[in-house]
């Protein structure tokens, strides 16, 4: 369907049409909303507050080192790879105002796939956290990376604080192994140099330019950077922003003209915070309240109660943690309007009790790297079509299709693809990898499964990949998880295909119990009481702990890989 297909499907306040060229590059965006917002907070991390004039002349400081103070000129790549600290704003701003492009690189990343990722985006500075500096010492020389900036973790508080801190976190510079680095320069040094340095603003970039490198593994294969243009990036802000000026049941916005705070638990390196947080709120006048340790649950809810939080951005995962803390729903969530989820699949069951403890339905939308990344997004309050990832997002068009490529009616399950403004220009130095997920009229196969009903919402199914054939059945894991994690005694599960003799494939569960006292049984009866026979769990296995990506996303390849495994082992 075309884009068009949509308007006046949308809820009220949302416009079926935007002047998607309000901004040409992501430093007029900046630029923006510092002149439109100056002394308001932006950002808080660690206790520390930021406003949009305070992010402002500590980003253009960073520029002006950039410029005056190493080789870097525009065009060139910079890789940062920190967690949510007030430093991620400051050069993430600082490189745009210097015409780099970023490489937003996960601090969790091996030395092997750091190496990787240096050497394809050809990056040739890098802004670390000293917590990788030993396994940065170990790669560095097989790079192109020319200028290393390390960070440390209260770099960016007052003394006082900073003291404290270092006291309150001492298993944190437990983390840091020694490494020796003496090309680094410290990041305290960096920004004082810049504050002594003038700052030149360059030719503003061509809208098709590189903005940011995101690497993704795509659908197959080894990670790839997807290209995401400013007009990539500006677009998506752009559309992003217009779905948040929806109108509740009252007839009101359900973000008011004055500051809204967000809660920021997903990290800034991965592009569906980026853009949310980084762009979308900063461009609204938001302050975005950043979460370091997302995983640390007590120091989380604490980093909460300061906050009247207007929006909380999240994941399924992320929710449940949450509202397993004891501390969590003593929380004020009066002014929570806008509870977010995208980055992997929502379980009812989950979206169910967050609004029962919070009072606020989730929106759950979907997005991609390749997409930069909102391709849909669900409408807040009781517009919400809870099950699904919502309209498409305002010029953009959806279709699924079947195997040969042909065309599906409403209804009926295919890949589904994107077309928009904001759809990458293509993965680097990947011509081939390119052609194979996009079409020369520009259609972006995602490799997700999906349906889009007769009203235009969008329910994806499964990725392809994941999904299970058992006796020639499709069997989709998203949909069991979704029924077993409905079992109250259940806290998360996963579902993956193992082979089997007489199906092909057979079902395998993985289940974190919140009850010890389980059985496999007990899991097995519910799930023929709400599942046809072929799709209830041959295999059940109780784990404490299952493989996720840093924003939560459980990684059903990896549980498939460790089934090889222990099959290969069988077999020697």
């Amino acid at each position: 369907m075309e884009a068009s297909f949509w308007d006046g499907k949308r809820a009220p306040g949302i416009a079926d049409k935007i002047d998607l060229d309000q901004f040409h590059t992501l430093r007029d965006v900046i630029e923006h909303s510092v002149k439109s917002y100056g002394d308001r907070p932006a950002y808080t991390s660690l206790g520390k507050t930021i406003t949009f004039n305070d992010v402002d002349r500590l980003s253009t400081e960073f520029a002006a080192y950039l410029q005056n103070h190493t080789t870097l000129k525009p065009g060139d790549k910079i890789a940062l790879q920190m967690p949510n600290l007030i430093q991620y704003p400051v050069v993430a701003y600082g490189a745009i105002k210097a015409g780099l492009v970023i490489v937003n690189t996960n601090p969790l990343y091996t030395a092997r796939e750091m190496k990787h990722q240096f050497n394809d985006s050809g990056a040739k500075a890098l802004v670390c956290l000293n917590v990788v500096g030993h396994l940065v010492e170990e790669i560095i020389k097989d790079t192109p990376v020319e200028h290393l900036i390390v960070t440390e973790l209260a770099d960016m508080l007052p003394w006082p604080k900073r003291s404290l801190l270092n006291l309150a976190v001492k298993h944190v510079k437990k983390m840091v192994q020694p490494y020796n680095l003496p090309q680094a320069v410290p990041f305290t040094k960096v920004m004082k140099l810049g504050a002594s340095s003038t700052y030149t603003k360059p030719a503003a970039p061509d809208r098709d330019d590189i903005a940011v490198l995101q690497y993704t593994g795509g659908t197959t294969g080894v990670a790839k950077g997807a290209m995401l243009t400013h007009r990539n990036l500006v677009s998506n802000v752009l559309q992003t922003s217009n779905v948040m000026t929806q109108f509740d049941e009252n007839g009101q916005p359900i973000i008011g003209e004055s500051s809204t705070t967000a809660i920021a638990p997903l990290p800034l390196y991965h592009i569906y915070a980026f853009t949310i947080h980084l762009m979308t709120f900063f461009q609204l006048g938001g302050h975005s309240v950043l979460i370091a340790n997302p995983r640390d649950m007590d120091t989380f809810v604490k980093a909460l109660v300061p906050h009247k939080m207007n929006v909380f951005v999240g994941l399924n995962t992320l929710f449940v943690g949450l509202m397993n803390h004891p501390q969590f729903k003593q929380l004020d969530f009066s002014a929570l309007k806008l509870t977010l989820s995208g980055g992997t699949a929502l379980q009812a069951a989950v979206a169910e009790r967050w609004n029962d403890v919070t009072g606020c339905t989730i929106s759950e939308g979907y997005g991609l790297s390749e997409t930069s990344p909102v391709v849909s997004f669900n409408p807040a309050g009781k517009y919400t079509k809870i099950g699904t990832v919502g309209l498409p997002m305002v010029a953009s068009a959806v279709k699924t299709i079947d195997d040969e490529g042909n065309d599906l009616p409403f209804g009926e399950r295919g890949e589904l693809c994107v077309k928009g403004p904001q759809v990458m220009k293509g993965y680097l130095n990947r011509p081939e990898a390119t052609a194979e997920v996009l079409s020369e009229d520009g259609w972006f196969k995602t490799g997700d499964v999906a349906v889009i009903d007769d009203t235009g919402f969008v329910k994806i199914v499964d990725r392809l990949k994941d999904m299970v054939l058992v006796s020639g059945f499709n069997v989709y894991p998203n949909e069991i998880e979704d029924v077993v994690s409905k079992l109250d005694k259940v806290m998360n599960c996963a579902v993956i295909g193992v082979p089997d003799e007489k199906t092909g494939e057979a079902v395998k569960l993985f289940v974190i119990p919140q009850d010890k006292e389980l059985t496999a049984e007990e899991v097995k009866e519910y799930c023929k009481l709400n599942l046809t026979a072929y799709k209830v769990p041959k295999q059940i296995e109780f784990r404490d702990e299952l493989p996720v990506t840093p924003v939560g996303k459980v990684l059903r390849k990896d549980l498939r890989a460790e089934e090889l495994k222990k099959r290969e082992a069988l077999a020697s």
